[in-house]
């Protein structure tokens, strides 16, 4: 029998949440800002940098194609943020952002990615709580 956090994440991919509203954790546990900015910032895990720019100095090549992520802490609350990396196409359908949680209905997705988020629960809260600190 699923847990009632399961539910809530099925109900939720499934059309259940609201832009205004966001997602609620997917853990329950806060996430490491330090750890999420690491991924952001990868080029090989979270590739964020390559269509968003935000206040990485130290980064060169940031991309252009999203809204920068500045300030994103205080356009977006934290469900916002969440649901837009679990699913941005709750919100949009026709984004280019992949879905880095997300696995069922997904149609360009490789042999090795299908059935697997291209992050973990605990990577999105981790990024979560870094753009939160986003402020300015």
């Amino acid at each position: 029998m699923p847990s009632a956090r399961t539910a809530l994440l099925v109900l939720l991919l499934a059309g259940g949440a609201r832009a205004e509203e966001g997602m609620p954790s997917l853990t329950g546990e806060p996430g490491d800002a330090a750890r999420g900015r690491a991924i952001v910032t990868s080029r090989q895990r979270g590739l964020c940098l390559l269509c968003h720019a935000g206040p990485f100095p130290e980064e060169r090549f940031q991309g252009d194609l999203a809204p920068s992520l500045a300030g994103a802490g205080a356009r977006l609350t934290e469900g916002q943020l969440r649901l837009r990396l679990v699913d941005g196409r709750r919100l949009n359908p026709d984004t280019i952002m992949p879905s880095y949680y997300r696995t069922e209905g997904l149609v360009r997705v490789g042999p090795a990615w299908q059935g697997r988020p291209i992050l973990a629960a605990g990577e999105i809260e981790d990024v979560v709580a870094f753009l939160v600190t986003l402020r300015d």
